[in-house]
């Protein structure tokens, strides 16, 4: 419980960061899109495969493993190419600097081979276990979910390290897990706490919706509004919601590999956070 309200304070810090540089919101806004594409260009192919079976199959077949590895390598390189603009620029607030949108493009683009071989080796590894899920089923399930799970707080730091140390991403896994031994509280915390944030602050987005639900057999006009508002609430609240966990990765980095903190970090909570 002190690990989460530690990072409930990182969590305000974070948006004391994204607060001076609003416009870096355009980074989550523009992944989301991309990825909305990337799901729709695969969508038609999976769709017309699967016409007229009801339950997709356990047992992947060669072209359905080509298929779910080009799909995992599209959306990785573009989530890890909009989170690496996003990051670079809060690393230059968090560095006293004034970052503009041109510069997280401008150190996505530079680089831009790092992330694609980012991407393939995510994608070999969302790959695998998703064929290791379906060939053992309950317990293959269990350690995909295990290796899942230890995979996602192993790279937690990876992007932060491909924005600023020019190596490979087997390298940037490696310094991540070294980095992991310090930050490991803040890095499992963090995420949780800032998952559970959103989903406590999307409860009225959601509730809203339901609500012009039912109001549509009264008005349909009324109920449409309704869930309009309630939608555009919760897309609202994911686009700041990950905007504050790149700002947060960013801190966490530069805390844990220069000792810097960001304008309104609290030094000794960030000091306090790390440890065996």
């Amino acid at each position: 419980m002190e690990k989460l309200s530690q990072t409930w304070s990182l969590m305000r810090a974070s948006w004391d960061v994204l607060r001076k540089d609003r416009e870096l919101l355009v980074f989550p806004l523009l992944s989301g899109i991309s990825c909305a594409l990337v799901i729709a260009a695969f969508a038609f192919p999976l769709a017309r495969q699967y016409s007229g079976s009801r339950d997709m199959p356990d047992q992947l077949t060669l072209e359905q493993i080509v298929m779910a590895f080009a799909f995992y390598f599209s959306t990785y390189f573009v989530m890890s190419f909009f989170n690496t603009g996003i990051i670079a620029a809060a690393l230059i607030r968090i560095r006293g600097g004034d970052p503009t949108v041109r510069d997280g493009f401008k150190a996505a683009w530079s680089r831009v081979v790092l992330i694609a071989e980012w991407a393939l080796v995510c994608a070999s590894v969302g790959t695998i276990l998703r064929v290791i899920e379906g060939r053992s089923n309950r317990l293959g399930q269990i350690v995909s979910g295990l290796v899942g799970t230890a995979w996602s707080v192993g790279t937690f730091l990876v992007v932060p390290i491909l924005v600023v140390e020019d190596i490979d991403p087997i390298g940037a896994v490696r310094e991540s897990v070294r980095l992991l031994k310090k930050t490991w509280g803040q890095q499992l915390v963090g995420s949780f706490s800032f998952g559970l944030a959103s989903f406590i602050l999307g409860i009225p987005g959601i509730l809203v919706m339901l609500m012009g639900g039912l109001a549509m057999a009264d008005s349909f006009a009324a109920g449409m509004a309704l869930v309009v508002l309630g939608v555009i609430y919760v897309v609202a609240l994911g686009l700041v919601q990950s905007a504050l966990q790149s700002v947060f990765q960013a801190s966490v980095y530069a805390y844990a590999r220069e000792g810097t903190t960001a304008a309104g970090f609290d030094r000794d909570l960030l000091a306090g956070s790390f440890g065996r």
